[in-house]
């Protein structure tokens, strides 16, 4: 019996209850509490590390006004890059291939960048969907044009996000599937395609950490032309 690729990509549920909010939880349990002792262990002092230097790499562009979302954004990196590693384990469902999740992350934030841009500089906000020198006959179609591209935003960042994991999941099953099948009748290639499997899981690997990074990046440079 054959069973449909896309069956990965449902959201599992157990005596009728889904276990995306156990899915969605597990990021948290994985990483150790800072402790109050003069000297940490090795995997506190490694992930302080690469928390000051992402917080300091996500913050450089920004002013000091974008410095108060540090937790905020530094938070959803790590949420982010969690669920797409542990989505590269078998039997465990990745939450961030769901688009309507991804939307969930990405709306309220962009929304909140523009707002904030409203608040406080209202003139310069809205100076973004009219470029300087614009001829007049051009005003009107350059602000329906630069509108729609305002809008487009969170929605790129949740499709982005959510093609990249699919289709990433996707071509592994259909690789392993391949190579499954090959076993018993062609051995070299079986072997081969099993090559070409591990090759393009540690791109998966890769791909999940880029994904996660330019998603909190692209909020990032948002909240940037807001403040």
């Amino acid at each position: 019996m054959t069973l449909n690729f896309f069956d990965q990509f449902a959201s599992p549920t157990f005596l009728g209850i889904p276990l995306i909010a156990l899915a969605l939880t597990l990021p948290w349990i994985l990483y150790p509490s800072p402790s109050s002792r003069w000297l940490n262990n090795r995997l506190l002092t490694l992930q302080s590390l690469f928390i000051n230097r992402f917080t300091q790499q996500l913050l450089l562009p920004l002013n000091l006004g974008g410095h108060k979302w540090a937790i905020l954004l530094t938070s959803l990196m790590l949420f982010l890059i969690t669920l797409n590693m542990l989505g590269l384990f078998t039997l465990y469902f990745t939450p961030t291939t769901q688009l309507s999740m991804n939307m969930g992350f990405a709306v309220p934030l962009w929304l909140a960048t523009v707002i904030i841009g409203m608040r406080n500089q209202p003139t310069h906000a809205l100076g973004h969907l009219l470029p300087e020198g614009t001829q007049t006959l051009l005003i009107p179609v350059l602000i329906i044009i630069e509108t729609i591209s305002l809008f487009i935003r969170p929605l790129a960042l949740g499709v982005r996000l959510t093609a990249n994991l699919t289709a990433g999941h996707l071509l592994i099953q259909l690789i392993a599937t391949a190579a499954f099948v090959l076993l018993p009748l062609m051995t070299t290639v079986a072997i081969l395609t099993t090559a070409l499997l591990f090759m393009l899981t540690l791109l998966e690997v890769a791909v999940a950490m880029i994904q996660a990074y330019v998603f909190v990046l692209l909020i990032s440079l948002y909240l940037q032309e807001n403040i």
